[in-house]
This record gives structure tokens, sequence and C-alpha cells, in this order.
């Protein structure tokens, strides 16, 4: 295999990240937008989910952007095996309609959130840094429609381990989670039910490890589809 990584020199404050797709223009188009900010820089690139893999072993980042086909190992199998390893980065999925039920399955695998390879240049960047920060789910205009098309047209094995999971839930914090699950940030979660942001996160946090969820985003796919909250609500 063409080993056709990039790696950049580690700076102390940019948000690091890993570009993880087989074709090098689609590549060198996001280093082009991303290295454009003061704030980011691409710190790794890989061709495919194994290089990944072996990579990352060696290069901390924050985020990964990590696309679905990819050969030798895919984005699915990638990011798997590396949401298991301690400290690991946070990843954002790149993805098209058509490949809605490995969304999903990359989600439930431990990505943070996903990203329509032919979004806007703001959407990326905006999406990388909410990924990052960590305070609320990827927001732009399309991942809504997405999220609601995933869990109405998949079926859901988990389903009765996820009602006993909501049951656990205060009515406060499941007020919580249907706002998260509507694209809220925890400063506009705090705004909109007249509390402190500081009480928002431990909101957030005792949703997320009742659900079992490793972020928000798995804990607003188990919101989808448990009906807690329904498509176009």
């Amino acid at each position: 295999m063409t080993d056709d990584a990039t790696t950049g020199p580690p700076t102390t404050d940019a948000v690091r990240i890993a570009l993880v797709d087989d074709q090098q223009l689609v590549r060198a188009g996001f280093r082009m937008v991303i290295d454009s900010q003061p704030d980011l820089e691409v710190a790794l690139e890989a061709g495919d989910g194994e290089q990944a893999l072996r990579l990352l072993a060696d290069h901390r980042v924050d985020v990964v952007l990590m696309d679905v086909r990819m050969p030798h190992l895919d984005g699915l199998s990638a990011t798997a095996r590396l949401t298991a390893r301690p400290d690991a980065p946070k990843i954002i999925v790149l993805t098209t309609f058509d490949l809605d039920e490995y969304v999903l399955e990359a989600i439930r695998s431990g990505a943070s959130g996903f990203l329509l390879k032919d979004a806007p240049p703001e959407e990326m960047l905006a999406a990388i840094r909410t990924v990052h920060r960590g305070d609320a789910v990827i927001a732009p205009s399309s991942t809504r429609r997405l999220l609601e098309h995933l869990v109405t047209a998949l079926p859901t094995d988990q389903a009765p381990d996820q009602h006993d999971a909501l049951a656990n839930l205060t009515e406060r914090e499941r007020e919580v989670l249907m706002l998260m699950a509507r694209g809220r940030s925890n400063t506009e979660i705090a705004t909109d039910l007249f509390v402190a942001e500081a009480t928002v996160k431990t909101h957030v946090g005792r949703i997320l490890a009742k659900l079992g969820a490793r972020d928000r985003v798995q804990a607003v796919v188990t919101a989808y589809e448990t009906g807690l909250v329904r498509p176009g609500s």
C-alpha cells in the first residue's frame, strides 16, 4: 500500500484534526479550508482506516473526519476500533444520504456526529468546533433531517433496553434530552428552561450516564428511536 499520509508539526493551541479519506482531492479541499482558520490545523492525513489507526497510535489529534467507504479498512470498522482506545479523539463521519444505515452504525460505534460530504465549508468548520467543544450536537441544517430519516427508515434492535433507560430519567432530564434532540446547546437549553448553564451541564451528564451514551449524539439517537422525540416535532 502506498503511504499517502501527511502529518504536520504540533502547535500548542489549535484544534488538531485528522483527515481520513481515500480521495486525495477531497482531503486537499478539506485541508485548504481547515488550515485557513487560525484555531484549526490538519495534523494528519490517511487514505484508509488501517493507515489511520496506525498513524493515530503515535500522533495526538482532537477530531477525526472519517469517510465511510475506504479500501483496506472502512470507516465503520476504524471508528469502532478507534473509539475503543483510551482517550480516543472525537470522530465526525463523512457521508452522503445513500449511506444512512452506515452512518447510524458509526454513531452507535462511538462517532460524535456526522457531516454530509457536500456540506458548505462553514458547516464543516462549525461541526469540528462543536464536536471538539463537546457541549452541543452537530447542528448544520442537514443534521436533524438526516437523523429523522435514519430513525424512521431503520429497524431498531435495542429498543427494549433503551426504553428501560428512558424510564430512569427524571421529568426534567427528559425535557433536557428533548431539547438536545432539537439541536439546542447547553446555553440555549438554560435560556429555554430559565436555569443556570451549570445546571444544564449536570443534567446532561446524568442523562448520558443513565442512557449509557458516550456523548450527546448517541443520546439523541436514543431519544428518536424510543419515540421520545418524533420526526417533525
